[in-house]
């Protein structure tokens, strides 16, 4: 999703920006790094939240990392076209999306920079799947900074695609949607989250610390 509206803001930008890789560039990264603050803020907002809960389970890290786990299985299937079940929690994001929308419209059309960075900070908060498994990791860190460390890298790991997409939107766009392509990357992101999931189980049984887990030694 995040591709195409990225394509779709490059298509309005001013002629002589759009036939430019370097007019273009910093539209785009004032866009982007719009995006990833307000990923960094809704990380650190669910990191508070994971910090308050939490705390009242017994073993809040790996509730953390199973509620993580679902979450990339989930996507996984969503992107692979198996399971739409994602699509009922976006539908609820939308709610809040309603409240956010007409901050966007004066920012129509795009003429600077600072217009995409603003742009950016308000399309950031879009109802998105893969958003949502990355803010469930923040919530398992139940920790405010780490929580909006993990959204930062987030969504720094998804800047050199979207980059990339602004500028051969159209191309890449297409490739994305072929069903091979999207179960490819549904089979990775379901081992990814069995991996999640199972990993501090089996930790657990061989009596090792799972990693993020740190131990308060005696005494303390």
């Amino acid at each position: 999703m995040c591709g195409g509206i990225v394509g779709a803001l490059s298509m309005q930008l001013p002629t002589p920006v759009q036939t430019s890789k370097w007019r273009m560039l910093p539209y785009l990264l004032a866009y982007n790094l719009g995006r990833i603050v307000s990923y960094m803020l809704a990380g650190m907002l669910v990191g508070y939240l994971g910090m308050k809960f939490t705390s009242l389970l017994p073993q809040p890290h790996l509730v953390g990392m199973f509620i993580s786990g679902v979450f990339m299985i989930a996507l996984g299937l969503y992107i692979g076209g198996w399971w739409s079940a994602l699509v009922h929690l976006e539908k609820l994001g939308a709610h809040l999306w309603r409240y956010l929308q007409p901050l966007s419209k004066p920012l129509f059309p795009v003429k600077t920079p600072w217009q995409a960075l603003l742009l950016g900070g308000v399309w950031g908060w879009l109802p998105c799947g893969l958003v949502y498994t990355a803010l469930a990791l923040a919530m398992a860190s139940a920790n405010v900074e780490r929580g909006g460390l993990l959204m930062l890298a987030f969504g720094l790991g998804t800047l050199p695609m979207l980059l990339t997409l602004g500028s051969t939107a159209y191309w890449l766009n297409q490739w994305t949607r072929k069903p091979l392509v999207r179960q490819v990357f549904g089979v990775l992101m379901v081992l990814f989250g069995l991996y999640t999931l199972l990993g501090p189980m089996h930790y657990q049984h061989l009596g090792l610390q799972v990693p993020g887990m740190c131990t308060v030694p005696e005494g303390f």
